[in-house]
């Protein structure tokens, strides 16, 4: 195997870091292209294995992850029915995880096991796309450009928590970055563009069908072919073909999503502090933010910049990318609310590529400087080197405690592996649970032992047969007469701070004292407050 075509490493200047025609190099060996090619997508895929995989079943699952668990492990054919009631956005993704429960079973590591691989992947194709973006940018040293870019991805802590989380936002960055890097593929230069294209359609066409919010990705594509190409009318048509294929394709997705809109009734309308909360955790930790900012800057200026009709150099691709898919949707959230911060991390990998490239080009520009004093060449290699390494460590160091946070029991909105301890270490053969309100189901089925082991007075009909995630509450009726025969009841309710979503359920506090229930022990668990009631 070879490196990308048209990627070539060339070496002139002090430093070490400029480009010259590949002709002024003599021909390297097959294994020697392999060597200078293949590493700089393999180093960052590697990293981010250890580093994603890293501690990876120690944050305990959490309601999100339980709603895959529920939405997975059931049928084939009840999948399909649930997508055409309930959560049709992540049909696809309860599809996949179905297969992988049926080999590895529900563990928190085997669930996020997908999502690792995935991120993995993303580090490395980012690698290459960076790479090749930096040849197009006329930056030096296009590799350690490429490196740099996927590297800077496996640091940020947020590409860890979405690496260990079984959802679909870490497949929805990979083919993010893959619809990006087969856009490049696709320029008028390279041959066999119609494959290309088609390539580009299916990746977008598999981001949509993960996350179809991140369909906002074809407008940044958009305006990065409008700023870029000189040759506006023959790559805006191939460009306007490919998407709208796509589109085509996910309309029944989007059609049945939209008749499932209230399942985002919870999500709050966008402020400044939403704003705030999305730079921190992209930039890695609030002291990264300054550095961060200053290399992205360098980044859009570097090489080529944003000067138009220069290409699809790097600035021009990564820049869109980075700003215009958050910013759509936290305007529209200002009138009907959707924005979530898991709905537009595919848009970090733009950041990694300015970053890296803002890296790159500050040694060169030192380098220019101390070329122009009477240093010695080994010296002005080295010292061009210092900023960006000052700079990279200042970051890295910001980066550890977040690093650390983020792999510990408690990381999560929920500790539900906690909850199913106390429930596991005080229930009775003979306890009921009761959910308060019933939207609290989903606790119970992250862990699922010990809940099975007790009666579910609260249950009408079951996630399966209601084609639901969580089921469907029984009447008050049916959970009084319920209460008749049971001795010991536990409730699970979500702390104030918690919003709840979908029927309240049957049932309440109450409702038990009524019933000559009083509270024996309650336990707050993060965001459960778990509750033991008996006569």
């Amino acid at each position: 195997m070879t490196k990308l075509p048209g990627v070539v490493e060339t070496r002139s200047g002090p430093a070490g870091l400029g480009h010259q025609p590949a002709g002024g190099e003599p021909a390297a060996s097959g294994w020697r292209r392999w060597l200078r090619g293949w590493p700089v997508v393999v180093i960052p895929a590697a990293v981010e294995m250890i580093v994603g995989g890293f501690r990876i079943g120690v944050p305990s699952l959490w309601r999100d992850e339980a709603a895959t668990i529920s939405g997975s492990q059931r049928p084939l054919g009840a999948i399909l029915d649930l997508t055409l009631h309930q959560d049709a956005v992540h049909g696809v993704y309860y599809l996949l995880i179905h297969a992988v429960i049926a080999v590895g079973g529900i563990s928190a590591t085997a669930l996020r096991l997908p999502s690792l691989a995935a991120m993995a992947l993303t580090a490395g194709v980012l690698a290459a796309l960076g790479r090749r973006l930096a040849v197009l940018s006329e930056l030096p040293a296009p590799s350690a450009v490429g490196l740099l870019a996927g590297l800077a991805l496996a640091a940020v802590p947020i590409t860890t928590r979405y690496a260990q989380e079984a959802r679909p936002y870490a497949l929805t960055s990979l083919f993010a970055v893959l619809a990006t890097y087969l856009l490049i593929r696709a320029l008028p230069s390279e041959r066999g563009r119609a494959w290309w294209w088609t390539g580009y359609a299916a990746a977008l066409v598999l981001t949509g069908l993960f996350n179809l919010f991140a369909v906002l990705l074809v407008v940044a594509h958009g305006v990065s072919l409008l700023i870029g190409s000189a040759r506006t009318t023959r790559v805006l048509r191939s460009w306007l073909v490919s998407a709208v294929a796509a589109g085509v394709l996910l309309v029944p997705l989007a059609v049945l999503s939209a008749g499932q809109s209230a399942q985002l009734d919870w999500v709050t309308r966008p402020d400044l502090s939403t704003v705030a909360t999305l730079v921190r955790d992209f930039a890695g930790a609030a002291l990264a933010i300054p550095p961060v900012a200053l290399l992205a800057l360098l980044g859009c200026a570097a090489g080529a910049g944003l000067a138009r009709g220069r290409g699809l150099t790097l600035g021009v691709v990564a820049l869109p990318w980075l700003v215009l898919p958050p910013v759509i949707l936290l305007a529209v959230s200002l009138a009907d609310p959707l924005y979530v911060e898991r709905y537009v991390i595919f848009c970090l990998p733009a950041l990694s590529l300015l970053v890296a490239a803002g890296l790159t080009w500050l040694v060169k520009l030192t380098a220019d400087a101390l070329a122009q004093r009477d240093f010695a060449p080994w010296r002005v290699r080295l010292l061009s080197l210092l900023p960006s390494a000052v700079l990279a460590l200042a970051i890295t160091a910001t980066l550890v405690s977040p690093q650390v946070a983020i792999r510990q029991p408690t990381s999560r909105a929920d500790d539900l592996k906690q909850v199913a301890a106390v429930l596991a270490a005080h229930e009775h053969a003979d306890d009921a649970i009761l959910y308060l309100p019933w939207d609290t189901a989903i606790v119970g089925m992250a862990y699922p032992a010990p809940f099975e082991r007790v009666r579910d007075i609260g249950l009408g009909v079951s996630p399966a047969a209601s084609e639901t995630l969580r089921g469907l509450p029984a009447t008050s009726a049916v959970v009084a007469s319920r209460l008749r025969s049971v001795r010991r009841v536990w409730t699970v309710q979500w702390t104030p701070s918690q919003p709840s979503v979908g029927p309240a359920g049957s049932g309440s506090t109450s409702e038990l004292t009524s019933h000559n229930f009083h509270l024996i022990r309650r336990w707050r668990i993060q965001s459960v407050f778990l509750s033991l009631y008996a006569r």
